[in-house]
């Protein structure tokens, strides 16, 4: 997308030279910006083939909750998974997200260690890795550059078929493709401190603890080598899934679908779904506009469990200097 659009603005500046028409290059930028926002509409039925996508797969799952229950699956096992899910997902949300890569708040080193364990076994990279791909998302967001964006991946793929190679390059595309060279020198910071460089290197450890954790608790809570199997396959196998798609859904259903209440040079968006099932995460474009904020649903309304949990390690000491945006900063930046 950003060829596309450098050569709009080649074009622009081409057709401004040849006009003597003091209007014609208001006309021409004019036209050029109705053509990108254009770029980035997607209509009603590409909205709702976005939300199936996403919303199908957990339907799938809860069809099978329904159906196994009983026999393959049992309260013991669903809150194995639920247990699991909230452990890891606020290690990515909490720990690697805004901890790590954004440094939204402090906390003792022993926490800071745990939170690094807890993403690792949300199995969606070393902490390390995690935070470079989030910082250059950051600096490069929709634009060329960023490893996921849903926008700049379309190539020259128009109308839905864009739309659909765009989202499943930011949902799970991008990760079977080859890190961008000098990924590492958004992390210098990280990695000058050894205690992530231990929990970076040990990363296989933590995904292995992960998944034999459930299958622990399973085995002990029911007394049987298949209570073992049915945690580790619900709060092992299924949580993973469910942590890695609601996670990869901020990447792509929240670049292109929700509100969009503050500026933030991209396409970020607020999207009420995912702000609930990414545990907070999925309030985005409040996250673009204030990036190092430990608070991303700004709102009263909107629902942030990550910052309530940060914010209650901040009532036990186990949290300081909590990041907030200042009102007048969130009055500047909102949408006229």
């Amino acid at each position: 997308m950003n060829m596309t659009r450098t050569t709009q603005t080649g074009a622009e500046h081409r057709q401004v030279e040849r006009s003597d028409s003091p209007n014609a290059e208001v006309e021409v930028k004019t036209r050029a910006s109705i053509d990108e926002d254009r770029a980035f509409t997607t209509s009603i039925g590409t909205r709702i083939a976005n939300i199936v996508g996403v919303v199908l797969p957990f339907v799938g799952v809860a069809a099978a909750v329904f159906l196994l229950w009983g026999w393959a699956l049992s309260w013991v096992h669903l809150a194995i998974l639920g247990g699991m899910y909230l452990v890891t997902g606020l290690g990515i949300t909490v720990g690697y997200h805004r901890f790590f890569t954004h440094k939204s708040f402090d906390t003792p080193r022993p926490i800071a260690f745990m939170l690094g364990v807890f993403g690792s076994m949300a199995v969606q990279g070393s902490v390390l890795q995690w935070a470079a791909v989030h910082r250059s998302h950051h600096q490069h967001s929709d634009d060329h550059g960023d490893p996921h964006s849903p926008h700049a991946s379309r190539g020259n793929w128009a109308g839905v078929l864009g739309v659909l190679r765009g989202f499943w390059h930011s949902h799970a595309g991008w990760i079977f493709r080859k890190n961008s060279p000098g990924l590492g020198r958004y992390v210098r910071d990280l990695r000058k401190d050894r205690m992530i460089r231990v929990v970076n290197t040990l990363f296989p450890v933590w995904v292995l603890l992960g998944l034999l954790i459930p299958a622990a608790l399973g085995g002990l809570l029911t007394m049987t080598w298949s209570g073992a199997l049915l945690g580790f396959v619900w709060g092992g196998l299924v949580r993973v899934f469910l942590v890695h798609h609601v996670t990869w859904s901020v990447n792509s259903v929240c670049h292109i679908w929700g509100t969009r209440p503050y500026k933030s040079h991209d396409e970020s968006r607020n999207n009420a779904l995912f702000g609930i099932l990414a545990l907070g995460e999925g309030w985005h474009n409040n996250h673009h506009a204030f990036p190092t904020s430990a608070r991303h649903g700004l709102a009263w309304w909107q629902f942030d469990l990550s910052y309530v949990v940060i914010r209650t390690m901040g009532v036990l000491g186990l949290a300081r200097n909590i990041r907030v945006p200042a009102t007048e900063r969130m009055v500047a930046k909102r949408r006229a």
